[in-house]
């Protein structure tokens, strides 16, 4: 089986990769995480989309699907979750001509839950725990190393915002793209981790 996951920033898609990762036996392809590997390894592919990334400049389409390929060369092209790609219409295209992709998984959450869920974030400048503003006993003290606690860049409102908008423009049109294929499954992101599971293992069967 190989699945899709998509889902705005904040609305719970590492945590539910790992669930579906562990339960369904695939392998999960997030591609932050392989791009971080490819630029530490200092790859050809990796040193290309640093390049990028320090002129502070999107990685091209060709020097994403590169890195996905070869991740997706690794596990033989079966049995996987891609996190975090496609990302665009176009992108999308070119994963269907090299492998096909058996259920797209949308993780639907209102825009302001996101918000709140992003901004609440804070994390220990030492330990790098993170967690929501509402599980801490105070705000500004880490509960496991009791260093201080931040909030980062991304989860300041105005970053959020402008992240929910690219999105919004880029990759909400994957939701229509899929759902005429005919591959598209859409999942009540507002409930619990647990709940939220438990409709996807409903829609996967």
């Amino acid at each position: 089986m190989n699945i899709v996951l998509l889902g705005a920033p904040g609305a719970g898609k590492g945590t539910q990769a790992l669930r579906i990762e562990e339960h369904y036996k695939l392998k999960h392809i997030s591609t932050g995480d392989i791009f971080r590997h490819h630029m530490r390894q200092q790859t050809e592919v990796g040193n290309l989309a640093r390049y990028y990334i320090k002129k502070g400049q999107l990685v091209p389409d060709e020097v994403t699907l590169k890195i996905v390929s070869l991740a997706l060369e690794e596990v033989n092209y079966s049995d996987f979750l891609l996190d975090g790609f496609p990302r665009n219409i176009n992108q999308a295209e070119k994963l269907d001509e090299i492998v096909k992709i058996d259920k797209v998984i949308d993780i639907a959450v209102d825009h302001a839950v996101l918000t709140d869920r992003i901004c609440g974030r804070r994390s220990c400048v030492e330990c790098g725990y993170t967690t929501h503003i509402s599980m801490l006993e105070n705000a500004s003290v880490c509960p496991r190393c009791g260093c201080d606690m931040y909030q980062r860049m991304d989860d300041m409102e105005e970053t959020v915002k402008s992240r929910l908008e690219v999105y919004a423009a880029q990759t909400a049109p994957l939701i229509d793209y899929y759902e005429k294929k005919g591959v598209l499954v859409r999942v009540d992101g507002m409930g619990t981790p647990e709940e939220v599971f438990a409709e996807i293992r409903k829609v996967l069967g």
